[in-house]
């Protein structure tokens, strides 16, 4: 059940909606926080308490306007009034000026002005007033209890799209017309294809998901650097907030593979799984979020670990191998992650994309 919110709120995330947000490189959080004091904390939070509202009221917006009847599936309207609530909070925080700090520590940044994040204040940290430790600390509190609340964010919007195919069966409802794109592809009686989502549906969740992962960044990011100003001890010499500054990709992908080996095992019952090998230029080490870089290979892994178990048997003997093969370019780096676990049939390759 949606929460009823007053029309000054309504106007108020459509106003930020009509507002750009703003665009950060992993370079300009490092420039930012590489050397995190409380007067930093102090400029970042007045960044993050102004942009975060565009975000979510641009996400709010669109939750509501969904084709398909999708936004009135009642995980997607649970997924709304998270994001309003959360929206709620951020604007009604106090301001730096509200909270009482004098605009001496503001470094010339009041409330209403832009802040650019990537441009740490050039004033000396000179002894501040306890009064400034409060608030970051006060609005810190606040983007944890933003950041617990949106957690079941991802599976929420999955349980909301199988809602809406749930509710698509019962009324006997198409999803859309075959295209080209999909001619091979098993398809029902009326043309459509089983299961699969419109296009413009698929284009929000791709949207949605990418826009997520850029406030959970900026959230985070901001989380570990106060705590990094509060106890520098605690945070590692090559990061900076969530970042580090020198991944190593060997490290993090080992890492990787010891937790899918293990889930593997623990799924099928077994003693053992197949063995995983590296090869190329192993050694590399690059600026990265080593969390998200380990989410992505495990999920891979434990996609081509699967694949093998199957297709070879739980009772094999042995399996063959997995392969990491890490080569660096000029401007990128690639891993390719190959199995002979039977690969995905040509008719299926149109929905690997797809959710």
């Amino acid at each position: 059940m949606s929460t009823k919110w007053p029309s000054s709120l309504t106007e108020a995330v459509k106003k930020y909606a009509t507002y750009k947000p703003t665009s950060i490189s992993l370079r300009q959080f490092v420039d930012f926080g590489h050397s995190p004091s409380t007067r930093t904390i102090l400029r970042g939070s007045q960044f993050v308490r102004s942009e975060l509202p565009i975000r979510l009221a641009h996400r709010v917006v669109e939750l509501e306007s969904l084709p398909y009847k999708l936004s009135e599936m009642p995980s997607i309207v649970r997924v709304k009034d998270w994001y309003t609530e959360s929206f709620k909070e951020l604007t009604e925080f106090p301001t730096p000026e509200a909270f009482g700090l004098p605009k001496a520590v503001l470094g010339g940044v009041e409330s209403g002005s832009k802040v650019r994040y990537f441009e740490p204040s050039a004033t000396p940290d000179s002894p501040l007033p306890d009064e400034v430790i409060a608030y970051n600390e006060k609005f810190v509190a606040c983007l944890d209890k933003i950041k617990k609340r949106h957690d079941p964010t991802t599976t929420t919007i999955a349980q909301g799209v199988l809602e809406l195919k749930d509710h698509s069966r019962r009324i006997n409802a198409p999803y859309f017309p075959s295209t080209p794109l999909h001619k091979n592809i098993p398809q029902n009686t009326n043309g459509t294809i089983p299961f699969l989502l419109p296009t413009d549906i698929q284009s929000f969740l791709d949207r949605f998901y990418m826009s997520r992962i850029g406030i959970r960044m900026l959230i985070g990011q901001q989380i570990a650097l106060h705590r990094s100003s509060v106890k520098p001890s605690s945070a590692p010499l090559d990061h900076v907030g969530i970042i580090c500054t020198k991944t190593n990709l060997l490290d993090v992908a080992q890492d990787a593979v010891s937790n899918a080996r293990e889930v593997c095992q623990n799924h099928y019952g077994l003693f053992g799984s197949p063995e995983i090998t590296f090869a190329g230029k192993t050694d590399v080490q690059f600026m990265y979020v080593p969390s998200h870089l380990h989410h992505m290979l495990f999920e891979l892994l434990k996609n081509s670990l699967r694949a093998v178990v199957e297709r070879y048997g739980v009772e094999s003997d042995e399996w063959p191998e997995i392969k990491v093969v890490v080569a660096e370019g000029r401007e990128d780096i690639t891993i390719k992650i190959s199995d002979e676990g039977g690969g995905i049939p040509r008719s299926g390759m149109p929905l690997i994309w797809t959710y």
